[in-house]
């Protein structure tokens, strides 16, 4: 009966980190979809309050890894139950950072849209990635909230798509600057704004693997992607 009572109050204890983490998730969800629309429209408030919010997505980390911390001490989690706690704690630092990369948006468009730049077509140039890394951000959550190793697996594959965007968008901006030297500055912009939302991409499949490490035992880090067909491959 002591073995029952102590295994439920760490279901419970950790079901709440997980709540939590989930919280985080969407936080971070949102600060990505407002740091596009700031880069879409110029809307400088916005930008500010996207860079502001990351400061609770600060404050979340550390007291999430206070709690995770707190758990393996008291109940001493063992196999599987100490494989999903360290998971969790991997899975806070990269929403921690994709916020970051959200802030670092939201400070290219005020940069971008406070000189009153144009020279390229700035948002169209990243519409794509941007659409695709938010779907993968998304399905990358569901897959940690479910557990759901199939659609983690997916996911991972999908990132070498993103990747080959980028790749593209880089080419198209250096072709822009060697042609007009006056696009320079908005092009570098938008190159840092590429990259930023890359690097989510790569923080959302780096959750997908540790989904994959809980169900599975299996540490998929590292280790060559299925083959995704992209454009251009055919």
């Amino acid at each position: 009966m002591i073995g029952e009572h102590s295994s439920k109050q760490y279901d419970n204890e950790l079901e709440a980190i997980r709540s939590k983490v989930l919280l985080m998730g969407g936080i971070v969800e949102t600060q990505f979809t407002d740091a596009m629309t700031c880069f879409r429209i110029g809307d400088i408030e916005h930008a500010d309050r996207v860079i502001a919010g990351d400061d609770a997505v600060n404050q979340l980390e550390v007291s999430l890894d206070d709690a995770c911390s707190h758990l393996i001490v008291r109940r001493q989690p063992t196999a599987n139950d100490l494989r999903t706690v360290m998971a969790t704690i991997k899975v806070i630092t990269d929403l921690e950072r994709i916020g970051d990369e959200a802030a670092k948006i939201a400070r290219m468009s005020k940069n971008l849209h406070s000189r009153g730049v144009v020279g390229v077509n700035h948002f169209e140039m990243v519409r794509t990635i941007a659409s695709e890394t938010s779907d993968m951000l998304h399905d990358a959550l569901d897959s940690f909230a479910r557990l759901d190793g199939k659609q983690a697996l997916a996911l991972i594959a999908h990132d070498v798509v993103i990747d080959h965007e980028f790749r593209s968008i880089m080419r198209n901006l250096i072709t822009f600057m060697m042609e007009d030297p006056r696009t320079i500055s908005s092009a570098l912009d938008t190159l840092w704004v590429a990259k930023a939302i890359e690097r989510i991409g790569d923080h959302a499949k780096n959750i997908a693997e540790y989904v994959i490490y809980v169900v599975e035992g299996k540490d998929i880090r590292h280790t060559k992607p299925a083959v995704v067909s992209t454009p251009g491959d055919e």
